[in-house]
């Protein structure tokens, strides 16, 4: 992402992971604040080398902003979706649907704890870390509907995230003490996230085209035709 700076031992670390060979998957790694000012958020400090399983939410296991893969990998997934992703109707979750797109097709994700990068993302305030919190549950309640026929493990993690909820009422962890951002967002933006996706779907439905107004070459040639 534009807002990040590449450690200076990162491209060492990328060759080093990627010299054994294995081509077919998505490898990323850690993500650190870049300035100290800003909160601690859209970042990953995870000690611990580790491959992505549906026991495991997809969101954040691999940051978009540090994901990596061969040519042919990207070949092979495909564009992303960019009903996902800001400035896209869905908001987020554009690296999130690369991820579940990649393990339904047989590929590994993989996190490693180096090939660091400096994420200077400049969220300072309350307000922009609950909007942020909100946005990411609304890409990944789409997400859930999109995926829901091949991937219905998704809804696992939603289960979860109800039930914690539901103890943070009564007096449970929230998700995020030091931040104070509660599960009851991820619910409910879960929810308005699916209804977004289902709108979407529906509203391109293919029409039928109409034909536009033909050429006067057009005319011609069917006159030949004919």
């Amino acid at each position: 992402d534009d807002d990040c700076r590449l450690d200076r031992n990162y491209l060492v670390d990328l060759e080093r992971h990627y010299a054994s060979g294995e081509k077919w998957l998505i490898r990323g790694g850690r993500v650190q604040l870049g300035d100290a000012a800003d909160l601690p958020f859209t970042i990953k400090r995870c000690d611990k080398r580790e491959r992505l399983t549906p026991a495991v939410h997809p969101g954040g296991f691999v940051l978009g902003c540090n994901m990596t893969m061969h040519r042919e990998v990207a070949a092979s997934i495909g564009p992303f979706d960019e009903r996902f992703g800001a400035g896209g109707a869905l908001r987020s979750a554009e690296d999130t649907d690369y991820l579940v797109r990649a393990m339904l097709a047989g590929m590994p994700v993989e996190y490693v704890p180096d090939m660091t990068i400096f994420h200077h993302h400049g969220r300072r305030d309350r307000k922009a870390i609950d909007r942020l919190h909100r946005d990411y549950h609304f890409g990944n309640g789409a997400l859930c509907l999109k995926h829901l026929w091949r991937a219905p493990w998704l809804l696992r993690h939603f289960y979860w995230a109800a039930r914690a909820a539901l103890r943070e009422i009564m007096g449970g962890p929230r998700f995020d003490p030091e931040l104070r951002l509660s599960h009851w967002p991820i619910v409910l933006m879960n929810l308005a996230g699916a209804a977004k996706f289902a709108l979407l779907v529906l509203a391109g439905r293919p029409r039928r085209q109409q034909r536009p107004n033909p050429t006067a070459a057009d005319t011609e040639a069917e006159a030949g035709a004919r």
